[in-house]
């Protein structure tokens, strides 16, 4: 089967009347939402994405991305994009230490991550631990790129993709059948729908019609599948009755940019004190404030500059500092909740839609765009029918253990940051801990991601994690070769038998041959779309071609994953 990713599926009138139909509809242009629809156009679907705000969300958000996160967006050649915009906020944390001190504005210094607010020291980080070996140029990349950059990137990399993006519209309801879903849409700004799902096993999901105008048909859009990618108050996720079981919130946080006075008593950086935590920088006029007095009242309700400098003043024991504009402010609180399954029928959650918990560590987004990685070229081989639909069941068996540990990661930050006693004293056990080489080294391998793998069969220590950025003979690196979101069989020992068992897997699996220098022990390695080793061999494991058993495991590996045309 050839896959013209440049031509869109033909499914009637593209003016958005009854004969326009999508493979996808993917609810939430987030980076979540936006980087999975370009995996889906990569993979050949035809994708929609609906966004309910008009113009990308300026709020401030997530501050960075980890290890991997980058590795993801590098294999998609998203590394110069992302270099760019993190030289950018490197001068906007120069300037914030300038402020702070006398001179010209200083390099910040090597920052290793923080936990419950605990900041990690770079010079006690041990690089040469295997766990960090191979990451390549992505390595320290992207660590203050804000969530509004990424957007802006991932935004111009679905359009140059053919991906639709309708903003100002919101999802209203939708009918799922065992073909697809009709979904229901309306100009942004309405009333939310109804929370309450139909009590049916085949949902039915109704508020109201969407009015009938060229963009929003009254009908409905036509789908093969939905996905919510739309946040943590997910409406797909709503609708469709997804069980989404956790643990209830103690804090209020709020996270503002404004204009100030009176801060210069205020400590940089994270502090804690008897009554909370609050941060200042890193650069001028970021604040973030943490109270264990219960979630707020009204967490829609607009932030204003009176609450936060009641918040900032109460947790710091600053009473002179003013607030007086607020740039950008958001509340959150510490509600840790995981969808029991991210799949329903022919509706699946990715993102904050699947799982929410309070932003401490940055996990939130590099989780997000994870889930999407994993989904968007399993969604788009079952979608052009070159994979059965249980491929999906793999989406939550390998990012649903993922979401868990965060959620866990989350809550022991919550309680290690409580201001009572017994977790003052537990903070500073784990301060102790944190500034060993040991310790650093352990929390950044867990805030970076790269301990992160799936369950695959294999024998090779390398099958079911993220593949190592192999540097190759012909002067291209692995990741190179993942551009496409292809899969990628690499003959590293020039083995037309370990070659030829890829014949018949058409456009799913590119093969290149070439050296490692740097590997010699490698003989061969089969890569998925995602970046994860599905199968690996040292020596002689690639088996002699003629039944060898480590041989049938790379027929096994490409069965499993790429169904032979």
């Amino acid at each position: 089967m050839t896959n013209d990713r440049n031509d869109r599926n033909d499914k009637g009138d593209e003016s958005g009347g009854s004969g326009r139909g999508y493979d996808v509809v993917v609810v939430g242009g987030g980076p979540v939402g936006l980087f999975l629809a370009g995996e889906l156009r990569l993979g050949g679907a035809d994708v929609l994405v609906v966004e309910r705000l008009a113009e990308v969300d300026e709020t401030i958000k997530a501050g960075g991305i980890n290890t991997a996160g980058a590795v993801s967006l590098y294999r998609r050649g998203l590394l110069p994009d992302l270099a760019a915009a993190w030289e950018r906020n490197r001068w906007r944390m120069r300037a914030f230490l300038g402020d702070r001190g006398a001179g010209a504005p200083r390099t910040p210094p090597k920052f290793a991550g923080h936990f419950a607010g605990i900041m990690m020291r770079g010079d006690l980080f041990d690089g040469s631990d295997p766990a960090f070996a191979d990451i390549g140029p992505a390595d320290g990349v992207g660590l203050g790129v804000p969530q509004v950059e990424l957007e802006r990137i991932l935004g111009a990399r679905a359009e140059r993709l053919g991906v639709e993006v309708r903003r100002g519209v919101e999802l209203t309801g939708f009918d799922a059948d065992d073909d697809g879903v009709t979904v229901r849409l309306a100009p942004s700004g309405r009333p939310t729908p109804s929370d309450r799902p139909a009590p049916s096993d085949r949902p039915t999901h109704s508020d109201r019609p969407a009015p009938s105008d060229r963009l929003i048909p009254a009908e409905g859009i036509r789908a093969r599948w939905l996905v919510g990618c739309d946040g943590g108050r997910s409406t797909v996720r709503k609708l469709a009755g997804f069980d989404f079981p956790g643990t209830d919130p103690e804090i209020t946080g709020y996270q503002a940019v404004v204009e100030m006075s009176g801060g210069e008593r205020l400590g940089a950086g994270w502090n804690t004190t008897d009554v909370g935590t609050y941060v200042n920088g890193p650069f001028p006029g970021r604040i973030l404030t943490v109270e264990f007095d219960g979630p707020p009242a009204d967490r829609s309700a607009p932030v204003t500059a009176g609450e936060l400098q009641a918040a900032l003043r109460r947790v710091s024991g600053v009473a002179e500092v003013t607030v007086h504009e607020v740039h950008s402010a958001t509340r959150f609180t510490d509600n840790a909740r995981q969808a029991s399954g991210y799949r329903k029928g022919r509706v699946l959650l990715a993102g904050d839609a699947a799982h929410v918990h309070s932003p401490f560590g940055g996990q939130g987004l590099n989780l997000g765009l994870g889930d999407a990685m994993n989904l968007g070229w399993k969604l788009a081989a079952v979608v052009r029918g070159v994979a059965p639909e249980d491929l999906l069941d793999s989406y939550t068996a390998e990012r649903h253990p993922v979401g868990a540990w965060v959620l866990d990661w989350t809550r022991a930050q919550i309680a290690v940051m409580r201001p009572d006693r017994h977790a003052r004293a537990l903070r500073r056990v784990v301060t102790d801990l944190a500034l060993t080489a040991t310790g650093t080294t352990y929390l950044v391998k867990q805030i970076s991601g790269v301990w992160q793998h799936y369950d695959l069969p294999g024998a090779h220590p390398l099958t079911g994690r993220s593949a190592p950025d192999l540097e190759l003979s012909d002067g291209t690196r692995l990741g190179d070769h993942l551009h496409d979101g292809r899969a990628l069989l690499l003959d590293l020992v020039d083995d037309p038998k370990l070659r030829a068992r890829a014949q018949g897997y058409g456009d799913r699996v590119d093969v290149v041959t070439a050296a490692c220098p740097g590997r010699p022990e490698l003989t061969g390695l089969l890569v998925r779309p995602d970046g994860f080793v599905a199968w690996a061999a040292a020596g002689n494991d690639q088996g002699d071609g003629q039944g060898d058993d480590r041989g049938d495991d790379l027929d096994d590996a490409l069965t499993r994953w790429f169904v032979a045309a």
